[in-house]
């Protein structure tokens, strides 16, 4: 028995598009340049971010804390060394800025937050603020 199947013109248009769009973009309108990739955990105490930034150096990292949004920036500088008689053939490694912000579910104490950088992965340890009481005012 034939299956008959609908043909949609414009399915293949859509994927085609959600692609171009969706694509990482480094500041630069860079669309080869990967995202900045984060991964955060949560504990009853603090959030740790894990954040992959191969290639850049350590005092290209800033990170920036408002409340409960976190951004973190960095640059990858781009070094050539051209030698005489040599020429470059293809060149895939990226340089450019980059960032990425986002908001947690508590405030920050940016006062105990700590950031290590090693191995390319920045890792920032954000110790949540002690909320403050709520008390009930009496009216009289």
């Amino acid at each position: 028995m034939n299956q008959v199947t609908r043909w949609d013109p414009f399915e293949n248009l859509f994927k085609d598009f959600r692609g171009l769009v969706l694509q990482p973009v480094d500041l630069a309108g860079n669309p080869d340049v990967p995202a900045l990739k984060v991964d955060v955990k949560e504990d009853k105490d603090a959030y740790t971010v894990h954040a992959d930034l191969p290639g850049v150096a350590k005092d290209d990292i800033h990170v920036n804390i408002e409340g409960a949004v976190v951004s973190i920036s960095a640059e990858k500088k781009r070094t050539v060394e051209n030698k005489e008689g040599e020429r470059v053939l293809r060149s895939e490694r990226h340089y450019g800025k980059v960032s990425r912000s986002f908001q947690l579910g508590q405030d920050i104490d940016e006062a105990k937050a700590q950031a290590r950088f090693a191995d390319g992965v920045l890792e920032l340890t954000l110790p949540k603020k002690v909320a403050a009481s709520s008390r009930k005012l009496t009216i009289q």
